[in-house]
C-alpha cells in the first residue's frame, strides 16, 4: 500500500484489522507524531501509556514490547524501529489550554483537536483524549526525575516505527503543531509525516 499523509499540523485516522502492520514514517526526520489506538468495537478501550509502562517496565518502548489498553489487553506490538528509538510516553497531547499557558493568544492548531478531526473523518467521536504515544519526541529525563523539552535528535529521514495490531482497531495520528517549544526540530517548523497499513 502507498504511504498515506498525516498533514503538517493536522490529524489523520484509519481502521486497522487485527494482524495488520502500521508503519509510521518520520519522513523529514524531526516531526513528532502523537499516536492513539482505540478498540474498534468499543472506543472506551484504548491504548494506555500508564498501563503499557506497567508491563514493559520501560519509559520508552522497544521492538518486542507490547502496548496495552486501559483494560490491560494487548493492542499494538512493536516490530521495528529504525528512527533512533527516541519516543515519549509521559507528555499529554497539546491543547488550546497548553498554548494559552505558553502565551499564545487565539486559536492554535493542537493535537487534541487533531485527534477529533481525524476520527471525525471516519464518522467517529473519541470518548476522551488518552495520553498519546509520542513517536519521535525527545523528552530527556535526569536521575532526579526532572524532565526537559529538547529538540528531537535528527534520525535519518525515512526512519520508521512498525506496529502490529493485536485487535481490530482505529489508529489516529497528529503531526504535532508545536512551534513554541523545540520539539519539532531546531527550526520549530511542523511538517507532514506518513504511514502505511499492510
Amino acid at each position: 500500500m502507498d504511504l498515506l499523509t498525516i498533514p503538517a499540523r493536522k490529524g489523520k485516522a484509519a481502521f486497522v484489522a487485527q494482524g495488520q502492520v502500521v508503519t509510521v514514517v518520520n519522513t523529514h526526520g524531526e516531526q513528532v507524531v502523537d499516536t492513539w489506538a482505540f478498540n474498534r468495537a468499543d472506543l472506551t478501550e484504548f491504548m494506555s501509556m500508564e498501563h503499557s509502562r506497567a508491563h514493559t517496565l520501560r519509559l520508552v518502548p522497544r521492538p518486542g514490547d507490547v502496548m496495552r489498553t486501559n483494560r490491560r489487553r494487548p493492542i499494538l506490538t512493536w516490530l521495528e524501529d529504525t528512527s533512533g528509538g527516541v519516543h515519549d510516553t509521559l507528555i499529554a497531547a497539546c491543547d488550546r489550554h497548553r498554548y494559552a499557558f505558553l502565551g499564545h493568544e487565539g486559536h492554535h492548531d493542537n493535537c487534541t483537536d487533531n485527534l477529533a478531526q481525524g476520527m471525525a473523518e471516519l464518522g467517529l467521536v473519541p470518548p476522551n483524549v488518552p495520553s498519546p504515544l509520542n513517536l519521535f519526541m525527545n523528552i530527556p529525563w535526569s536521575p532526579d526525575g526532572t524532565l526537559a523539552f529538547a529538540s528531537p535528535p535528527k534520525p535519518v529521514p525515512g526512519g520508521h516505527v512498525a506496529l502490529r495490531a493485536e485487535m481490530e482497531l482505529v489508529i489516529a495520528f497528529s503531526a504535532c503543531p508545536q512551534d513554541i517549544l523545540p520539539i519539532n526540530g531546531a527550526a520549530g517548523r511542523p511538517v507532514e509525516a506518513h504511514f502505511r497499513i499492510a
